[in-house]
This record gives structure tokens, sequence and C-alpha cells, in this order.
């Protein structure tokens, strides 16, 4: 059953553009990191762009987070939630 949960999350396609070279493509979830901070400031995705490798970071409101976490991006937590 994993294996079939984890080919469901890599079938997942994001849309995204690259500010540098203005390109735009698909990521699989594989390729995006989504970081949750303790506000809206410290909340953001991030991922490498494949046409000129620059490392990108956009800000994530809740529904960006919602649509990763539901298409199984990785998620790092960067606050305490106890």
């Amino acid at each position: 059953m994993s294996n079939a949960m984890d080919n469901a999350m890599d079938a997942a396609v994001f849309k995204a553009a690259c500010p540098d070279c203005r390109g735009c493509f698909e990521l699989t979830a594989g390729a995006l990191r989504l970081a949750i901070g303790a506000s809206r400031r410290t909340t953001f995705y991030s991922f490498t762009c494949p046409a000129c490798g620059a490392a990108v970071r956009k800000p994530a409101g809740e529904r960006i987070v919602e649509l990763l976490t539901g298409g199984g991006v990785r998620t790092l937590r960067l606050y305490s939630t106890a």
C-alpha cells in the first residue's frame, strides 16, 4: 500500500515559475520543499529551477500550504507545536 501512496504523490504536478530566467514549468511533489514557520513571513516553498538551476524561494499562504501538503510535498515545521 505504501508504494501505491508514493506513486499517487509523485503524480501530483504543480505549476511554478522562476523569477531569474522567467521560465514556467511543472514540478512534481518531490521537486518542491515547504517550510512552515510561526508566521506568514516565515512560511515558504522552495525549488531549484530546472531551466537555469537557480534556488527559488516563494512565500506560501494558507491555500498554497494546503495544496502542497495535500499533494505530498515534503514539509519542514520551523516552530514547535508544543
